[in-house]
């Protein structure tokens, strides 16, 4: 029932176009999917990309364990099954061992938990460690950035190990809801106060509403624009106040004689019309007083 989830595959394509520092407009775009879906996945992670799953080179494969469980069947010795796969003695009595004796082995159990113990980011320090916990959510709360957090630690503890964690380990902390270790309002407190965690690469580029349609770029202005040489050429702006109260202002390049222009709403459709007919009254001779 309701809307369909993302593929694992989708989700994957997902975190590479998020680490290369794409958007969430341009990914939902890129994915078909929409942008809410997108920040959704982001958000249960904190906006940091998953770790890629990559098998240890000397780690038993899906294929060993297998031949373990077809060898215990067979009631071979575990010296023999472990010449059979190339692994050491000790590593095949180990496998079996953890994984519920030469009576329960099974390949298939046993490759899913060690796919589960092998699952990273592995949950925050500060989970278990409540004394360091409080007096990281106590900062937090002054408004101190993790960054100045880990450097008050290592000056207050220098010989305490437990006392010792990295600010990205705090910024995990905060951002990745599911762990429930720093209260989520805590968000607020830092300098961005964003929900999930941006790397440098991420920019608002491609974003529906960064974008004015048929909007000219700057570097089209005209030279005597730039070299403040004439009158006429004028620059925008709006400003919002309090109470839904807002006023745009022209400023000219030259005299920098400024206009004000009161405003009923922030809308396209009012501003536009508001800012044509202010222009239409200026005088360039008396703006020039």
């Amino acid at each position: 029932m309701g809307r369909p989830g993302m593929s694992d595959a989708i989700k994957e394509d997902l975190w590479r176009r998020w680490r290369a520092g794409e958007s969430i407009s341009v990914i939902s775009r890129a994915l078909g999917k929409p942008p809410g879906s997108v920040f959704t996945v982001l958000k249960h992670h904190g906006g940091i990309a998953p770790a890629e799953r990559v098998r240890r080179a000397d780690g038993l494969t899906p294929g060993d364990r297998e031949s373990i469980s077809r060898g215990l069947e067979a009631g071979a010795s575990m010296r023999s099954i472990a010449v059979s796969i190339g692994r050491a003695p000790f590593t095949v009595s180990r496998e079996v061992a953890r994984n519920g004796g030469r009576l329960k082995y099974r390949a298939f159990a046993a490759e899913q938990r060690a796919q589960e113990q092998a699952r990273r980011p592995k949950p925050s320090a500060l989970q278990d460690n409540l004394v360091l916990r409080q007096l990281v959510i106590e900062l937090l709360e002054t408004e101190w950035s993790p960054e100045q957090i880990v450097g008050h630690l290592r000056l207050v503890h220098p010989d305490n190990p437990l006392m010792r964690i990295s600010h990205e380990s705090i910024y995990r902390a905060i951002y990745t809801i599911r762990w429930k270790v720093i209260p989520r309002e805590l968000c607020a407190k830092l300098r961005t106060g964003r929900p999930i965690r941006k790397n440098k690469k991420n920019t608002v580029k491609g974003q529906w509403r960064s974008q004015i349609v048929g909007a000219r770029p700057i570097e089209e202005r005209p030279a005597a624009a730039d070299a403040r040489t004439e009158l006429g050429h004028l620059e925008g702006d709006l400003i919002v106040g309090a109470k839904n109260s807002q006023v745009a202002t022209l400023v000219d390049r030259k005299s920098r004689y400024l206009t004000m222009v009161a405003l009923p709403s922030r809308h396209t459709a009012t501003v536009i019309p508001a800012l044509q007919q202010a222009f239409s009254l200026m005088d360039p001779a008396s703006s020039a007083l």
